[in-house]
Protein backbone atom coordinates (compact mmCIF):
# COMPACT_ATOMS: atom_id res chain seq x y z
CA UNK A 1 0.00 0.00 0.00
CA UNK A 2 1.50 3.21 -0.96
CA UNK A 3 0.92 6.74 0.79
CA UNK A 4 2.47 10.04 0.55
CA UNK A 5 5.99 11.12 1.49
CA UNK A 6 7.07 14.67 1.87
CA UNK A 7 9.84 15.82 -0.23
CA UNK A 8 13.26 15.22 1.32
CA UNK A 9 13.72 19.20 1.91
CA UNK A 10 10.94 18.74 4.14
CA UNK A 11 11.76 16.14 6.50
CA UNK A 12 13.59 15.16 9.38
CA UNK A 13 15.55 11.78 8.69
CA UNK A 14 16.66 9.62 12.09
CA UNK A 15 20.08 8.10 10.64
CA UNK A 16 21.56 5.38 12.87
CA UNK A 17 25.11 4.34 12.00
CA UNK A 18 26.04 7.68 11.01
CA UNK A 19 29.68 8.32 11.84
CA UNK A 20 30.95 5.86 8.71
CA UNK A 21 29.87 3.68 5.54
CA UNK A 22 26.81 3.98 4.45
CA UNK A 23 25.14 6.27 6.99
CA UNK A 24 27.82 8.67 6.79
CA UNK A 25 27.13 8.73 2.80
CA UNK A 26 23.60 9.05 3.35
CA UNK A 27 23.70 11.98 5.42
CA UNK A 28 25.81 14.19 3.67
CA UNK A 29 23.31 13.41 0.48
CA UNK A 30 20.36 14.46 2.85
CA UNK A 31 21.84 17.63 4.15
CA UNK A 32 22.95 18.88 0.90
CA UNK A 33 19.70 18.35 -0.45
CA UNK A 34 17.90 20.00 2.77
CA UNK A 35 16.60 17.52 4.96
CA UNK A 36 17.32 17.89 8.88
CA UNK A 37 18.88 15.64 10.36
CA UNK A 38 19.09 13.16 13.92
CA UNK A 39 22.54 11.20 13.81
CA UNK A 40 22.94 8.46 15.98
CA UNK A 41 26.34 6.27 16.47
CA UNK A 42 28.37 5.22 19.37
CA UNK A 43 31.40 7.85 18.32
CA UNK A 44 30.42 11.02 20.03
CA UNK A 45 33.67 12.96 18.85
CA UNK A 46 32.73 11.59 15.06
CA UNK A 47 29.22 13.01 15.86
CA UNK A 48 29.77 16.48 17.21
CA UNK A 49 32.32 16.80 13.73
CA UNK A 50 29.64 15.18 11.31
CA UNK A 51 27.24 18.13 12.57
CA UNK A 52 29.68 21.22 12.30
CA UNK A 53 30.33 20.22 8.95
CA UNK A 54 27.23 19.55 7.68
CA UNK A 55 26.23 22.90 9.51
CA UNK A 56 29.20 24.88 7.45
CA UNK A 57 28.50 23.10 4.37
CA UNK A 58 25.33 22.78 3.59
CA UNK A 59 23.63 25.15 6.16
CA UNK A 60 21.76 21.85 7.86
CA UNK A 61 20.03 21.80 10.68
CA UNK A 62 21.07 18.79 12.99
CA UNK A 63 21.58 17.10 16.47
CA UNK A 64 23.43 13.61 17.35
CA UNK A 65 22.47 11.32 19.97
CA UNK A 66 25.59 9.36 21.31
CA UNK A 67 23.18 4.97 21.36
CA UNK A 68 24.22 1.27 20.95
CA UNK A 69 21.49 0.61 19.24
CA UNK A 70 21.40 -3.06 20.25
CA UNK A 71 20.27 -1.51 23.77
CA UNK A 72 16.97 -0.43 23.46
CA UNK A 73 17.03 2.59 25.85
CA UNK A 74 19.83 4.70 23.77
CA UNK A 75 16.87 3.74 20.57
CA UNK A 76 14.86 5.54 22.67
CA UNK A 77 16.82 8.10 23.51
CA UNK A 78 17.15 8.87 19.62
CA UNK A 79 13.60 9.41 19.46
CA UNK A 80 12.90 11.66 22.14
CA UNK A 81 15.80 13.41 21.17
CA UNK A 82 14.28 13.88 17.65
CA UNK A 83 10.67 14.98 19.05
CA UNK A 84 12.23 17.41 21.68
CA UNK A 85 14.40 19.09 18.82
CA UNK A 86 11.85 18.79 15.89
CA UNK A 87 8.40 17.90 17.19
CA UNK A 88 8.52 15.06 14.86
CA UNK A 89 10.42 12.99 12.30
CA UNK A 90 9.28 11.67 8.87
CA UNK A 91 11.67 9.26 8.12
CA UNK A 92 13.97 6.88 10.23
CA UNK A 93 16.48 4.64 8.87
CA UNK A 94 17.98 1.69 10.20
CA UNK A 95 21.94 1.38 9.06
CA UNK A 96 24.01 0.24 12.20
CA UNK A 97 25.50 -3.04 11.48
CA UNK A 98 28.92 -4.94 11.74
CA UNK A 99 30.25 -8.34 10.48
CA UNK A 100 32.24 -11.37 11.55
CA UNK A 101 34.53 -13.25 9.48
CA UNK A 102 35.30 -16.68 9.92
CA UNK A 103 33.63 -20.19 10.13
CA UNK A 104 30.89 -20.43 12.89
CA UNK A 105 32.42 -23.13 15.19
CA UNK A 106 34.98 -20.32 15.59
CA UNK A 107 33.12 -17.95 16.95
CA UNK A 108 31.97 -17.54 20.23
CA UNK A 109 28.91 -17.31 21.42
CA UNK A 110 28.73 -13.82 22.64
CA UNK A 111 30.67 -12.47 19.57
CA UNK A 112 27.83 -13.93 17.88
CA UNK A 113 25.24 -12.08 20.29
CA UNK A 114 26.84 -8.98 19.85
CA UNK A 115 26.34 -9.11 16.88
CA UNK A 116 22.28 -9.72 16.43
CA UNK A 117 21.76 -7.15 19.37
CA UNK A 118 23.36 -4.62 16.51
CA UNK A 119 21.84 -5.93 13.49
CA UNK A 120 18.85 -7.43 14.72
CA UNK A 121 18.20 -6.14 17.77
CA UNK A 122 18.85 -2.56 16.92
CA UNK A 123 16.35 -3.07 13.61
CA UNK A 124 13.95 -4.16 15.99
CA UNK A 125 14.56 -1.61 18.49
CA UNK A 126 14.60 0.95 16.02
CA UNK A 127 11.14 -0.10 13.84
CA UNK A 128 9.15 -0.40 16.34
CA UNK A 129 10.09 2.91 18.12
CA UNK A 130 9.86 4.42 14.62
CA UNK A 131 6.65 3.04 13.95
CA UNK A 132 4.98 4.48 16.80
CA UNK A 133 5.66 7.77 15.94
CA UNK A 134 4.54 6.89 11.75
CA UNK A 135 1.47 5.62 12.41
CA UNK A 136 0.27 8.78 14.08
CA UNK A 137 2.20 11.17 11.47
CA UNK A 138 3.03 9.38 8.74
CA UNK A 139 6.32 8.41 6.73
CA UNK A 140 8.81 6.21 6.35
CA UNK A 141 10.63 3.22 7.78
CA UNK A 142 14.43 2.26 5.98
CA UNK A 143 15.99 -0.79 7.05
CA UNK A 144 19.36 -1.86 5.66
CA UNK A 145 19.16 -5.67 4.77
CA UNK A 146 21.69 -7.14 2.38
CA UNK A 147 22.00 -9.41 -0.89
CA UNK A 148 22.71 -12.02 1.79
CA UNK A 149 19.39 -11.48 3.07
CA UNK A 150 18.28 -14.33 0.18
CA UNK A 151 21.43 -15.70 0.04
CA UNK A 152 23.71 -17.02 3.02
CA UNK A 153 27.73 -17.08 2.59
CA UNK A 154 30.59 -18.94 3.81
CA UNK A 155 32.38 -17.11 6.30
CA UNK A 156 29.95 -14.76 6.70
CA UNK A 157 27.71 -16.98 8.36
CA UNK A 158 26.70 -14.75 11.67
CA UNK A 159 26.45 -11.87 9.82
CA UNK A 160 24.01 -13.51 6.77
CA UNK A 161 21.61 -15.27 9.56
CA UNK A 162 20.74 -11.42 10.72
CA UNK A 163 20.57 -10.03 7.34
CA UNK A 164 17.87 -13.34 6.74
CA UNK A 165 16.57 -12.29 10.12
CA UNK A 166 16.26 -8.03 8.67
CA UNK A 167 14.28 -9.66 6.21
CA UNK A 168 12.11 -11.46 7.88
CA UNK A 169 11.22 -8.97 10.35
CA UNK A 170 11.06 -6.19 8.22
CA UNK A 171 8.40 -8.06 5.40
CA UNK A 172 6.14 -8.94 8.53
CA UNK A 173 6.05 -5.89 9.86
CA UNK A 174 5.34 -4.46 6.55
CA UNK A 175 1.90 -6.98 6.10
CA UNK A 176 0.99 -6.38 9.52
CA UNK A 177 1.35 -2.21 9.35
CA UNK A 178 -0.41 -2.51 5.49
CA UNK A 179 -3.32 -4.64 7.00
CA UNK A 180 -4.26 -2.50 9.44
CA UNK A 181 -3.52 0.44 6.90
CA UNK A 182 -1.03 2.29 9.00
CA UNK A 183 0.46 5.42 6.88
CA UNK A 184 3.45 4.23 6.78
CA UNK A 185 6.08 3.00 4.29
CA UNK A 186 8.46 0.13 4.81
CA UNK A 187 11.28 -0.54 2.32
CA UNK A 188 14.17 -2.94 3.00
CA UNK A 189 17.45 -2.07 1.31
CA UNK A 190 19.27 -4.79 -0.04
CA UNK A 191 22.70 -3.83 -1.26
CA UNK A 192 25.61 -5.93 -2.88
CA UNK A 193 29.18 -5.29 -1.57
CA UNK A 194 29.54 -1.91 -1.33
CA UNK A 195 32.91 -0.30 -0.91
CA UNK A 196 32.45 1.62 3.26
CA UNK A 197 34.41 0.87 6.28
CA UNK A 198 32.76 -2.51 6.68
CA UNK A 199 35.71 -4.88 6.54
CA UNK A 200 37.83 -2.63 8.76
CA UNK A 201 34.94 -2.99 11.41
CA UNK A 202 34.55 -6.64 10.99
CA UNK A 203 36.03 -8.74 13.79
CA UNK A 204 37.78 -11.66 12.02
CA UNK A 205 39.14 -15.07 13.34
CA UNK A 206 40.76 -16.15 10.00
CA UNK A 207 44.43 -15.96 10.01
CA UNK A 208 44.88 -13.20 6.82
CA UNK A 209 42.90 -10.27 6.65
CA UNK A 210 39.00 -10.40 4.77
CA UNK A 211 38.45 -8.77 1.74
CA UNK A 212 35.08 -7.97 -0.21
CA UNK A 213 34.15 -10.04 -2.88
CA UNK A 214 32.86 -8.03 -6.42
CA UNK A 215 31.43 -6.90 -7.48
CA UNK A 216 31.78 -3.80 -5.26
CA UNK A 217 29.57 -0.61 -5.95
CA UNK A 218 29.88 3.14 -4.08
CA UNK A 219 28.50 3.81 -0.80
CA UNK A 220 26.87 6.78 -3.08
CA UNK A 221 24.30 4.01 -4.86
CA UNK A 222 23.25 2.98 -1.74
CA UNK A 223 22.71 6.17 -0.14
CA UNK A 224 20.70 7.66 -3.27
CA UNK A 225 18.46 4.20 -3.07
CA UNK A 226 18.35 5.01 0.34
CA UNK A 227 16.46 8.52 0.39
CA UNK A 228 14.32 7.57 -2.88
CA UNK A 229 12.54 5.42 -0.48
CA UNK A 230 12.41 8.33 2.03
CA UNK A 231 10.44 9.91 -0.53
CA UNK A 232 8.78 7.09 -2.91
CA UNK A 233 7.27 4.17 -1.45
CA UNK A 234 9.16 1.12 -2.57
CA UNK A 235 8.89 -2.22 -1.24
CA UNK A 236 12.65 -3.18 -1.31
CA UNK A 237 15.18 -2.31 -3.17
CA UNK A 238 17.82 -3.97 -4.66
CA UNK A 239 21.27 -1.80 -4.71
CA UNK A 240 23.79 -3.34 -7.41
CA UNK A 241 22.09 -5.79 -10.42
CA UNK A 242 24.75 -8.44 -8.72
CA UNK A 243 22.59 -8.43 -5.55
CA UNK A 244 19.56 -9.16 -7.60
CA UNK A 245 21.63 -11.89 -9.64
CA UNK A 246 22.48 -13.34 -6.40
CA UNK A 247 19.09 -13.59 -4.83
CA UNK A 248 17.70 -14.81 -8.39
CA UNK A 249 19.76 -17.11 -8.88
CA UNK A 250 19.55 -18.86 -4.76
CA UNK A 251 16.09 -18.91 -5.04
CA UNK A 252 15.45 -20.35 -8.88
CA UNK A 253 19.16 -22.70 -8.80
CA UNK A 254 20.09 -22.96 -5.03
CA UNK A 255 22.01 -25.77 -5.56
CA UNK A 256 23.83 -24.64 -8.21
CA UNK A 257 24.06 -21.21 -6.08
CA UNK A 258 25.73 -23.63 -3.51
CA UNK A 259 28.48 -25.40 -5.77
CA UNK A 260 29.30 -21.78 -6.79
CA UNK A 261 29.58 -20.47 -3.03
CA UNK A 262 31.27 -23.29 -2.19
CA UNK A 263 34.13 -23.48 -4.82
CA UNK A 264 34.54 -19.73 -5.63
CA UNK A 265 33.35 -17.63 -2.28
CA UNK A 266 36.00 -18.96 0.02
CA UNK A 267 39.08 -17.60 -1.91
CA UNK A 268 37.55 -14.65 -2.98
CA UNK A 269 37.29 -13.24 0.52
CA UNK A 270 40.79 -13.77 1.79
CA UNK A 271 43.83 -11.64 1.18
CA UNK A 272 47.53 -12.51 1.88
CA UNK A 273 47.94 -10.44 4.39
CA UNK A 274 48.82 -11.19 8.22
CA UNK A 275 45.30 -10.64 9.94
CA UNK A 276 45.21 -7.33 12.00
CA UNK A 277 45.95 -7.92 15.90
CA UNK A 278 43.00 -8.34 17.65
CA UNK A 279 40.95 -5.72 19.11
CA UNK A 280 40.93 -3.39 15.87
CA UNK A 281 37.53 -3.94 14.94
CA UNK A 282 33.99 -2.36 16.06
CA UNK A 283 32.09 -5.22 17.15
CA UNK A 284 31.75 -4.23 21.00
CA UNK A 285 33.32 -0.62 20.84
CA UNK A 286 33.56 2.16 17.88
CA UNK A 287 35.94 1.25 15.65
CA UNK A 288 39.41 3.11 15.69
CA UNK A 289 40.85 5.83 13.22
CA UNK A 290 38.01 5.08 10.73
CA UNK A 291 35.52 7.90 11.86
CA UNK A 292 33.86 10.14 9.22
CA UNK A 293 35.24 7.46 5.94
CA UNK A 294 32.67 6.99 3.95
CA UNK A 295 35.20 4.27 1.91
CA UNK A 296 38.09 1.92 2.93
CA UNK A 297 39.41 2.24 -0.80
CA UNK A 298 39.51 -1.37 -2.85
CA UNK A 299 41.59 -3.03 -5.26
CA UNK A 300 39.40 -4.14 -7.32
CA UNK A 301 37.37 -1.89 -9.32
CA UNK A 302 34.48 -0.49 -7.41
CA UNK A 303 31.22 0.70 -10.01
CA UNK A 304 29.56 3.99 -9.03
CA UNK A 305 26.69 2.82 -11.30
CA UNK A 306 23.69 0.31 -11.46
CA UNK A 307 21.77 0.43 -14.81
CA UNK A 308 19.68 -2.14 -12.79
CA UNK A 309 19.21 -0.23 -9.49
CA UNK A 310 18.53 3.01 -11.39
CA UNK A 311 16.00 1.64 -13.39
CA UNK A 312 14.00 -0.30 -10.20
CA UNK A 313 13.96 3.37 -8.54
CA UNK A 314 12.99 5.90 -11.36
CA UNK A 315 9.22 5.23 -12.21
CA UNK A 316 9.69 6.39 -15.62
CA UNK A 317 12.39 4.20 -16.55
CA UNK A 318 10.07 1.49 -17.57
CA UNK A 319 11.91 0.48 -20.66
CA UNK A 320 15.23 0.32 -18.86
CA UNK A 321 14.14 -1.62 -16.06
CA UNK A 322 12.68 -4.05 -18.55
CA UNK A 323 16.24 -4.42 -20.23
CA UNK A 324 17.36 -4.83 -16.75
CA UNK A 325 15.14 -7.86 -15.49
CA UNK A 326 15.56 -9.28 -18.99
CA UNK A 327 19.27 -9.26 -18.53
CA UNK A 328 18.78 -10.49 -15.02
CA UNK A 329 16.90 -13.11 -16.04
CA UNK A 330 19.30 -14.15 -18.26
CA UNK A 331 21.84 -14.85 -16.73
CA UNK A 332 20.07 -16.81 -14.22
CA UNK A 333 19.00 -18.33 -16.88
CA UNK A 334 22.89 -19.31 -17.83
CA UNK A 335 23.11 -20.68 -14.43
CA UNK A 336 20.05 -23.07 -14.65
CA UNK A 337 21.61 -24.36 -17.92
CA UNK A 338 24.01 -27.12 -16.33
CA UNK A 339 21.70 -28.13 -13.88
CA UNK A 340 18.98 -28.80 -16.39
CA UNK A 341 21.39 -30.67 -18.77
CA UNK A 342 22.27 -33.22 -16.11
Amino acid sequence: MKYPLKRLQDQVIVITGASSGIGLTTARYAAKRGAKLVLAARNEKALKQLTGELAKCYGCQSIHVVADVGKEKDVRAIADAALKRFDRFDTWINNAGVSIYGRIEQIPVEDQRKLFETNFWGVVYGSIVAVEHLKQHGGALINLGSEVSDVAIPLQGIYSASKHAVKGFTDSLRLELEQEKAPVSVTLIKPAAVDTMYVAHAKNFMDVEPKLSGPIYAPELVADAILIASQYPKRDIFVGGAAKFFSSAAHYAPRMMDKFLENFMFKRQLTARPARAAGEDALHQPGTGTALQERQGQESHVFTSSVYTHAVTRPKSAAAAVLAAGLIAALVWQLLRPARSR
